[in-house]
């Protein structure tokens, strides 16, 4: 099934991700999808969105803007399909759970906040 995301919502998404970057702070998946007012199926959408921000910034040798997206849930992490779609683009081995991944994922989030993203076209 492929799911794709109107041009307004990604546009919304990149402006909510780098007003999150300059702020130096993370959204939940809820809070951007509540956000973004995104139809359903919501988090299949930004899922797939998501995903495909990482494949572009891992493209262009950039931070992945994606890791600033977590679970509300006290772990503060992404879900797991994060970690799968990273280990796809080569940017983390390890289980997507534990110390490593949380490390990993921690490291990233400092390199996005310190990158300064071109603007989009």
């Amino acid at each position: 099934m492929s799911l794709r995301i109107s041009r307004q919502h990604w546009q919304a998404l990149l402006t909510e991700l780098e007003d999150a970057r300059r702020q130096r702070h993370l959204l939940t998946y809820r809070a951007l999808i509540e956000r973004l007012q995104l139809p359903s199926p919501a988090m299949q959408t930004l899922t797939a969105a998501l995903e495909h921000l990482a494949a572009l910034d891992a493209r262009a040798e950039r931070p992945l803007r994606s890791s600033l997206v977590i679970s509300q849930g006290a772990s503060r992490l992404p879900r797991t399909g994060y970690f799968e779609c990273v280990v796809r683009l080569g940017r983390f081995a390890g289980p997507p759970d534990g110390t490593a991944a949380a490390s990993w994922h921690a490291s990233e989030v400092v390199r996005v906040f310190e990158f300064s993203y071109p603007e989009e076209p």
